[in-house]
């Protein structure tokens, strides 16, 4: 039976929180292989700080990515004084 301490269940406590300990033990080992494939990327010739992007970009909805862009576009031309890399 779960202890009871102040209004708090123990056994049920523990249990959440053991929970959370094995998944978050789990995350760092997947943070890990990511760090790896991200390393073999790069030895391959890729550049990892823009495969970061791309797969943060993918992760969007087609309507926030070119939302996104148009945004992008725009301040570009804002602060570049009307040249935009799209119209290069």
């Amino acid at each position: 039976m779960a202890t009871n301490r102040g209004g708090v269940a123990g056994d049920i406590l523990r249990s959440f929180i053991e929970r959370i300990e094995r998944l978050e033990e789990e995350k760092r080992g997947i943070a890990e292989d990511i760090r790896e494939v991200y390393a073999e990327a790069k030895a391959a010739g890729f550049e990892p700080k823009i495969m970061r992007q791309v797969i943060r970009i993918r992760r969007l909805e087609r309507h926030e990515r070119e939302e996104q862009e148009a945004l992008l576009d725009l301040y570009l031309h804002a602060v570049e004084g009307g040249a935009s890399p799209a119209s290069e």
